[in-house]
């Protein structure tokens, strides 16, 4: 097989091996993309059957020439003309290098979705709120769809695959596309060239697979490195330092960033930029001859400042995209947070409990503790990415009464709090055995009237598959720890 992609009607040819199924959808999407259109499939994945239990379940009625679960056999990969690679897998695996050496072609799912839309994309990147923003911003855009008779999908990391359904855009049709860096490391060199790119904002994170921090910003690049002139490129200068603290009256422009696309700002206060900001009650719209400016406010689900940035920057997408803004008030209705994004999931005996186990950066973690007033027992920690949590440390000792820290970041944290209270009473610190344990001391510790938070600042692995088992195992204890 070339190194070019297939068209639509040469799958029945290909036989393709799909590496890592996957719980998220990525890997369900690929195998039923190419085994609908004939392709002979292998699917891989080193979880069990039973691990992957629900994920298996999708693929019932299709056909699927042979599976392989719990490891990777050469068997696999033999004879592959196509191998789709799951975002998880390092491009420096031993697995990978033996398939470019076997003249396997290696893709994956975002790239062959890109390869075959026939539409336009906005896409959107950031080490924090990709996914509420990319929410956002497809909920903003229906009722333009909707007056316009264009269809506008959601896909990509957020968990929903849109390469089974590809064939059925058209060019005037969007798509938003949460990319993870994972995803954009896999597309550098694929001429990646959205309509409209996105970053919320970027901080060091998820370094112990891409090896570093500038690696890990090199991935980030790719959303906008081969734009033309004429696409727009987002980002805010007041995260463009990392900063989560509150506003800064002169926040300096990133260099990071090499942009070729039209620049827009987004944030909660009015730059006098071309772009979005949320500013004191009132969305302001600027885009060189236009401005617009709307009272809208962020709904009482999405509290806190990094929430109002978000919905900036989702309105600023949308409105790039031909949107109405008199409509984002009547979309915004409504709207909660995304299941694991500091979600109220119970409440009773004068304690509420908030799930946040999508805060695997410590700088999401820092944005929940300044978002919730209430005395807070935070459970943190999990599995060591290789980012710093010094911050994060004094940010728990600022705004939280306790700690319940878990996993392989424990002892580490435990260190840097301690270090942090030097001058400053410190809170009340728990070292977990499990997760049974951590919760147990989380209720154990929290005042009446208190929030117990599970905000941990690092990865699930370790104790969890992934951050989506260990909300819901949180959930689940609160809810029955309030019915007892």
């Amino acid at each position: 097989m070339s190194d070019r992609l297939p068209t639509l009607n040469e799958y029945s040819e290909v036989r393709a091996t799909v590496l890592g199924l996957g719980t998220f959808g990525g890997g369900i999407g690929a195998a039923r993309f190419l085994a609908e259109r004939g392709a002979a499939v292998t699917i891989t994945d080193s979880r069990t059957a039973d691990e992957l239990s629900e994920s298996i379940a999708r693929l019932d009625g299709l056909a699927v020439s042979r599976c392989f679960w719990g490891g990777h056999p050469d068997d696999a990969f033999r004879g592959a003309d196509l191998v789709v690679v799951s975002p998880a897998v390092n491009p420096e695996s031993e697995i990978l290098a033996r398939c470019r050496s076997a003249g396997s072609r290696i893709t994956n799912e975002i790239e062959l979705f890109l390869h075959h839309f026939r539409g336009r994309v906005i896409a959107i990147t950031g080490s924090n709120g990709k996914s509420t923003t990319a929410s956002l911003t497809h909920r903003l855009l229906l009722p333009y769809a909707q007056e316009t008779d264009f269809m506008v999908a959601l896909g990509g990391n957020i968990g929903t695959s849109l390469l089974p359904m590809v064939n059925e855009f058209e060019s005037d049709d969007i798509a938003v596309l949460e990319l993870s860096s994972f995803q954009l490391e896999r597309l550098q060199g694929a001429n990646f060239a959205p309509w409209i790119a996105l970053v919320t904002n970027f901080s060091p994170n998820h370094l112990d697979w891409h090896g570093g921090v500038d690696d890990y910003r090199r991935a980030k690049q790719v959303i906008f490195a081969q734009q033309g002139m004429k696409d727009i490129a987002i980002y805010s200068d007041e995260s463009a330092n990392d900063d989560v603290s509150p506003r800064r009256a002169h926040p300096a422009p990133s260099p990071a960033w090499r942009i070729r696309g039209r620049r827009m700002n987004f944030g909660v206060y009015d730059s006098g930029e071309d772009g979005a900001f949320m500013d004191s009650g009132t969305l302001v719209l600027r885009d060189g001859s236009r401005e617009d400016a709307i009272r809208l406010y962020a709904p009482s689900a999405l509290p806190g400042e990094h929430n109002a940035r978000n919905i900036a920057a989702a309105a600023c997408a949308a409105w790039a995209a031909g949107a109405d803004p008199s409509t984002f008030g009547e979309s915004l209705n409504g709207f909660g947070p995304l299941p694991h994004r500091l979600q109220r999931v119970a409440e009773g005996k004068g304690i509420s409990f908030y799930n946040d186990s999508v805060a695997t950066t410590p700088e999401s973690s820092m944005a929940a503790l300044q978002t919730l007033s209430r005395p807070i027992v935070i459970l943190a920690g999990g599995a060591d990415k290789g980012v710093g949590l010094s911050r994060f440390a004094d940010s728990i000792r600022q705004h939280a009464v306790a700690v319940v820290l878990m996993g392989e970041t424990a002892e580490q944290l435990a260190d840097l709090i301690a270090a942090s209270c030097v001058s400053a009473a410190p809170p009340n610190v728990a070292i977990a055995l499990d997760f049974d344990d951590a919760f147990g001391h989380a209720v154990a510790l929290v005042p009446e009237g208190g929030i117990v938070l599970l905000s941990p600042g690092c990865a699930s692995y370790g104790w969890f598959q992934d951050y989506r088992e260990r909300g819901d195992q949180f959930t689940e204890m609160a809810r029955e720890w309030i019915s007892r």
